[in-house]
């Protein structure tokens, strides 16, 4: 399954392979109670959120290891 910036939350935390890219740049999102509200959202849409506390960099490693799987 391709994985880019438009995928929602919900379809990269259904898939293990992408959940584990996720959980690698954001340790312990993936068992944090909050994300389910963000289920509908684009990953780009999330990673804009300044309370997201995503960086531009981690945002980049994160699009550039989904794209490999």
């Amino acid at each position: 399954m391709g994985f880019s910036e438009d995928s929602t939350v919900k379809e990269i935390m259904e898939n293990e392979a992408s959940k584990a890219v996720i959980e690698k740049h954001i340790p312990g999102i993936t068992t944090n109670p909050m994300l389910k509200m963000g289920y509908t959202m684009s990953l780009e849409l999330i990673a804009s959120l300044p309370q997201a506390g995503i960086s531009a960099e981690t945002y980049k490693a994160i699009l550039d290891d989904l794209r490999k799987l």
